[in-house]
């Protein structure tokens, strides 16, 4: 049976239980670890049984949950911080304070590589596409592998859900316009990764997500 191209796993780390995905290229065991926010030993737990080597941290955006221990981790790992957008600066500034009001452990760090719409990102023998997708955060990004229909999306979907936007700097208008038309076009067969609770895919949002769902912004 032939390896598929890529491999992941969802490892929930906080107290708000943010899923931190592990993914590797299986033709070379290179991996990437995505919005590292906390409880590095179970990361770590889990790259060692995975068996792969970390070549980089990628960030979907700044909040704490997402992205505290990421300087940490790097620093540790001896790796580069690529992600999320510039404009997230702002999160990135105020992460020591939302840490201590969030009960998390982190420390302030600066990304290697700030990334922008249409950017790619390399793991192993991988390239995954960069979208910008504004709304919970204003320099969010998701990372989408088109041959394995996969897609890490952070917090701008959930199963039945889409990302908050009672935050500063958060937009409604501009969370539904990166959902359709940065995500629908992936297709209704790719499975999401979202920041919080279960996989899910394109198509069963498009049918019954209550926020976002075709049906719902028909009728907007």
């Amino acid at each position: 049976m032939t390896q598929p191209p890529l491999r992941a796993t969802i490892i929930p780390v906080t107290s708000l239980q943010q899923n931190c995905t592990l993914f590797w290229c299986t033709a070379t065991m290179k991996a990437a670890v995505v919005d590292p926010g906390g409880d590095l030993p179970r990361i770590k737990a889990a790259i060692a049984e995975a068996g792969v080597s970390v070549e980089k941290i990628l960030l979907t955006h700044a909040h704490a949950d997402h992205c505290a221990e990421a300087g940490v981790l790097a620093k540790e790992v001896g790796v580069p911080i690529e992600g999320p957008h510039e404009a997230d600066r702002y999160w990135l500034a105020r992460l020591e304070n939302d840490c201590r009001q969030w009960g998390l452990r982190g420390e302030a760090f600066e990304p290697t590589r700030w990334l922008d719409d249409g950017d790619t990102v390399s793991v192993g023998d991988l390239t995954l596409d960069v979208y910008l997708t504004p709304g919970h955060t204003p320099g969010h990004v998701v990372f989408h592998h088109p041959p394995s229909r996969l897609a890490i999306v952070g917090d701008v979907l959930f199963q039945g859900s889409v990302g908050r936007t009672d935050f500063p700097l958060s937009d409604s208008n501009a969370l539904v316009t990166s959902v359709v038309t940065k995500l629908w076009p992936m297709g209704d067969e790719t499975v999401f990764l979202p920041g919080h609770g279960p996989a899910s895919t394109i198509g069963h949002e498009r049918q019954s997500n209550p926020f976002v769902g075709d049906a719902v912004l028909a009728g907007r």
